[in-house]
């Protein structure tokens, strides 16, 4: 009776644990929900860590619990911790896969890769149908730099019908880094299915798509023929132009003959048939998103004036935006509406006024345009661009269509994980200062991802202050603003500081009033980080040629003399000047060439920068990455910044693509 009396009482004993285990996890899932706020989810994490102890009070050798309180420790940045956890789980029990795959993502988030594989492998050996194991070796590979391997995983776990957002932002960061020299189905399916994927930033795939295309169509064959019908149904070709911008000068050609083949035929026939409307809405996309720096012919030119001429007819006539429509996707395909002369009548309706079909095309070509202009008018600069032709006027640079996929987390938790920095005497909301911050995605990014802060965006651009404003508002961020430099520097003259500087494109020669050194040392306080690049962009030697050339002619930045410019480089693409140039992304936008030539980053301001830093008495480097993100041993980089100090530029660090942080120490 005594032992049937016991056996009941574990029975219920156990019963009880599954039952606290079950509700922990549950407690976890939650922690962990995107679509929660940051404070729920550290909410269900202490309320997970809770269920946790409790449950280890009653049965300290509970192995699952244990792992789980890993998974805890790791989600608050206490890796060690986590270790000694999961390693303990498994010393209760090895059977496990799923501490395996804890003890894998522990690795990776401690820059382990290798290791991190050897434990996914260990988990899949326990069980092979572990999706999270599988995925963690994809994530494995790709930190090593094997990315073809790694994206053949992402595709596997998608072929599997997951779903995670992981897999999607693996696969996208993986095709960056691929070399296309062969057009599969199967490659074009990958291509065809990250481009569906609306939240994706599918500005970092461009080179990517733009190569899987060049193949496709054989466009470096000299006897290629464009078949214009195959065209228009070809969803990979027009998902490319709808959302990205391939830096390849094949697949400009191509979208220029395309373009020219639907208007030829509009000539003929005078009216834009169905079959080519989602075509000829996606070149005006893509146009829009180069700044127009597609070549057209004369005879081209001279048939979309007397299109725009036909337009402000029937704009005059009060005729029906369905048969507008169609007349105005061919001039858009040519210049922005914005700048057309009938512009102003086109602000009689609104956005949704139009066909559904026409609404992307019409807002990046007018609305958003207009919205932009708007934000402008706020800032004493618009002064600058009065006296510029509409089309001359500076477009914002880079083009991006969505923020990259992060984890929302806090940046207090980042500088006590990142940087082993103390957090205690931190205010409740952070404040972060981005120098250079081009077209804000970088700026927003950090604003989205981080629930503790406010971030001041400056920027020599007012186009880029504009864009970025209103992708801020349409995305209802109340937590960042976009200056220039004229605002950022009467903030920091009332002695405002900041918690982090953070520099993105520096000043160019024209902002000779600006001191990047002496703006950080007055927005920087005790504790303050600032995060740099050592490495200075747009000094090709293809850069340094045309900057001559404006030199000795003393060109302007219109837009004619930005398309003459570019046509001389794209003419003679074989010479080997031009070769790196070629390479760069920013070369396929009118904005990024106008940046690049007329208004190119001053080196000296990085110079500068550096040599501040370099005093050990007011700064502490705390953590330096190489261009591929993996942390590099501190010593050496510190003893690179003293030789510069002392004026030795062979160990200098500029040039040498790294990422560095440093912390005010007074």
């Amino acid at each position: 009776m005594h032992a049937t009396q016991s056996s009941q009482h574990s029975a219920t004993n156990r019963a009880g644990i599954a039952r606290q285990l079950l509700s922990a996890n549950e407690s976890y899932r939650d922690s962990n929900n995107p679509r929660w706020s940051l404070t729920l989810r550290l909410e269900a994490r202490a309320e997970c860590r809770h269920k946790l102890e409790a449950l280890l009070a009653e049965a300290p050798e509970q192995p699952a619990a244990l792992g789980l309180l890993g998974r805890v420790a790791m989600d608050e940045g206490d890796y060690d911790q986590a270790q000694v956890l999961f390693n303990r789980s498994l010393d209760l029990d090895d059977q496990q896969p799923q501490q395996y795959t804890n003890l894998g993502y522990w690795a990776l988030a401690t820059e382990r890769p290798v290791l991190a594989e050897q434990y996914f492998i260990e988990a899949l050996e326990l069980d092979r149908q572990s999706a999270a194991a599988f995925c963690g070796i994809a994530h494995a590979k790709r930190t090593r730099g094997q990315y073809d391997l790694a994206f053949l995983h992402y595709r596997k776990l998608l072929a599997t019908g997951l779903e995670w957002p992981s897999i999607y932002s693996g696969m996208l960061a993986c095709a960056e880094h691929l070399a296309v020299d062969k057009a599969d189905p199967e490659l074009i399916r990958d291509a065809t299915a990250l481009l569906r994927r609306d939240e994706l930033p599918h500005q970092q795939i461009g080179r990517f798509v733009g190569a899987i295309i060049r193949e496709h169509y054989q466009l470096t064959a000299e006897d290629t023929r464009i078949d214009l019908d195959v065209a228009s149904q070809d969803e990979l070709l027009v998902l490319a132009l709808e959302q990205t911008l391939m830096p390849e000068p094949t697949v400009e050609e191509l979208v220029t003959l395309l373009r020219r083949a639907i208007l030829t035929e509009v000539a003929h026939t005078a009216e834009l048939p169905e079959q080519r409307q989602r075509l000829a809405m996606a070149i005006a996309l893509y146009a829009d998103r180069c700044g127009h720096a597609l070549a057209a012919e004369d005879d081209e030119l001279r048939l979309i004036a007397a299109i725009n001429d036909s337009i402000a007819g029937q704009l005059v006539m009060a005729e029906s935006l369905e048969s507008i429509a169609g007349s105005l996707i061919i001039s858009a395909m040519y210049g922005a509406l914005f700048h057309q002369r009938f512009a102003m009548e086109l602000g009689r309706w609104s956005l949704m006024d139009w066909p559904v079909a026409t609404q992307p095309m019409m807002a990046a070509s007018y609305y958003d345009r207009a919205t932009e202009e708007a934000i402008k008018q706020n800032f004493e600069e618009k002064a600058e661009e009065l006296c510029l032709d509409k089309p001359d006027v500076p477009q914002a640079w880079p083009s991006w269509s969505q923020l990259a996929y992060r984890n929302q987390t806090s940046l207090r938790t980042l500088i006590a994980r990142e940087l082993g920095q103390p957090t205690e005497a931190l205010p409740d909301t952070l404040r972060i200062m981005i120098l250079g911050a081009e077209s804000g995605q970088r700026a927003l990014e950090l604003a989205h991802y981080l629930e503790d802060v406010e971030v001041v965006a400056v920027d020599e651009s007012l186009a880029n202050i504009a864009k970025a404003s209103r992708r801020a508002e349409e995305l209802g961020m109340t937590n960042v603003v976009f200056w220039p430099w004229s605002i950022a520097r009467c903030f920091i003259d009332d002695g405002q500081t900041v918690q982090w500087i953070e520099i993105g494109r520096l000043p160019s020669p024209a902002l000779a009033d600006v001191d990047l050194a002496d703006v950080v040392r007055r927005a920087s306080h005790a504790g303050s980080v600032v995060h740099l690049h050592t490495a200075v962009a747009e000094q090709t030697p293809g850069d340094r040629q045309i900057r001559r050339l404006i030199d000795e002619h003393e060109l302007q930045p219109t837009r004619n003399n930005l398309l003459r410019l570019r046509r001389m480089v794209l003419n003679n693409r074989q010479d080997p000047i031009w070769r790196e140039l070629l390479n760069e992304a920013d070369f396929y936008g009118l904005g990024g060439c106008r940046d690049r030539w007329f208004s190119p980053q001053d080196p000296q301001q990085l110079k500068r920068l550096i040599s501040l830093m370099s005093s050990e008495v007011s700064w502490k480097l705390v953590k330096a990455k190489d261009s591929d993100g993996h942390s590099l041993a501190t010593a050496p980089v510190q003893q690179q910044l003293q030789a510069e100090a002392l004026g030795n530029e062979v160990q200098s660090l500029m040039g040498q693509t790294l990422s560095v942080y440093f912390v005010k120490r007074r």
